[in-house]
């Protein structure tokens, strides 16, 4: 199976605007290459795309991924039905950290929907092209959060089969979208009345089909590892945390920034090594050591246009730390700022 190509050196880059370069200062020799981090932190700080089966519930699957690794935590990013497959990121030990990161980013499902009557193909594509936009939908009994009618997201349905009433789509969609509740509404729609027949989710946030691994695989290559000291496929199956973030617009910052940045500081302008021109003010943006290590994620204060006019003044400000202090010397502490370079 064919996986995506993310341990090249800047693989924490993501396509999604080019890189501005404020500075060519070299890293120096504090901090690691998510890649190269000793086995049991990597471990510790990686993600494993599960290929989730129908049966066992989301919160199963990462207990399941927990006592397997030995690990002390393990969470997931956003709930499946206990009948519905696909790929569910499942984030290790520090990781857990990155799990809202993900929980808030887009979706994408294979849907099976069934109509209750057959309807003429070019009356089902004109009525799934409605549903592209804002869309309203009340949660069901059953569910984590509070039932009231909210807005989402559906930025595609594509139609990829139709045969009598069986329609074979894919639908790209905000995070808290509820599939069924569409199947649902598209029938009525149609006036003929459909449901959800089966569902596979193909891809939650950065993640698609492309990094799957089953359950058997983690355990072959964890118990694999245990008994002969070969890391090679566990480091394979296993993703640094990182890449959960590659969705999102990157800056990378200075050695001498880190520290600062771990204990809460703002970026300042100063502290760039450079950045994504994807990078949006008010939008979520993630830090990063020269060496490819997540430091935070953190609310832009300054769009790729102002950082361009400005001489100094404050870039981001953090949301979340995810590197632990001290990793990094604590040079802010003998400086006004922690961009000094």
């Amino acid at each position: 199976m064919a996986r995506k190509e993310l341990f090249r050196n800047d693989y924490f880059f993501s396509d999604k605007g080019e890189t501005v370069y404020l500075t060519e200062a070299a890293p120096g020799k504090h901090g690691v290459c998510p890649k190269d981090r000793p086995i049991r932190e990597y471990i510790e700080k990686g993600v494993v795309v599960i290929n989730k089966p129908s049966g066992p519930t989301s919160h199963e699957v990462a207990a399941f991924v927990r006592d397997i690794l030995e690990a002390d935590v393990a969470g997931h990013s956003g709930s499946l039905d206990p009948v519905v497959t696909g790929t569910q990121p499942v984030m290790i030990g520090k990781a857990t950290r990155a799990v809202a990161a993900l929980r808030l980013s887009g979706k994408e499902y294979i849907c099976l929907m069934k109509l209750h009557r057959a309807v003429p193909k070019k009356r089902i594509e004109a009525v799934l092209a409605d549903f592209v936009g804002g869309v309203y939908q009340m949660p069901p009994v059953r569910s984590a959060v509070k039932r009231a009618v909210r807005v989402r997201q559906i930025y595609y349905i594509e139609p990829l089969e139709i045969s009598d009433t069986l329609v074979l789509m894919k639908v790209g969609c905000e995070a808290g979208t509820y599939i069924r509740k569409l199947c649902h509404d598209a029938g009525m729609a149609l006036g003929v009345g459909a449901h959800m027949q089966e569902l596979i989710r193909s891809k939650a946030g950065p993640f698609t089909d492309d990094e799957w691994v089953s359950l058997w695989e983690l355990k072959d290559a964890y118990t694999d590892w245990k008994e002969s000291g070969d890391e090679s496929e566990l480091r394979r199956i296993i993703l640094p945390m990182e890449t959960a973030f590659s969705h999102l617009p990157k800056i990378v910052v200075r050695d001498t920034a880190v520290d600062a940045l771990c204990s809460g500081a703002f970026l300042a302008r100063a502290g760039i090594v450079s950045y994504e021109t994807s990078l949006q003010k008010g939008e979520m943006a993630a830090i990063f050591s020269q060496k490819g290590e997540i430091i935070s994620l953190s609310v832009a204060l300054m769009s790729h246009d102002d950082i361009q006019k400005a001489a100094n003044g404050f870039v981001a400000r953090p949301k979340a730390v995810l590197m632990e202090k001290g990793t990094y010397p604590s040079y802010w502490k003998h400086k006004d700022s922690a961009t000094q370079s």
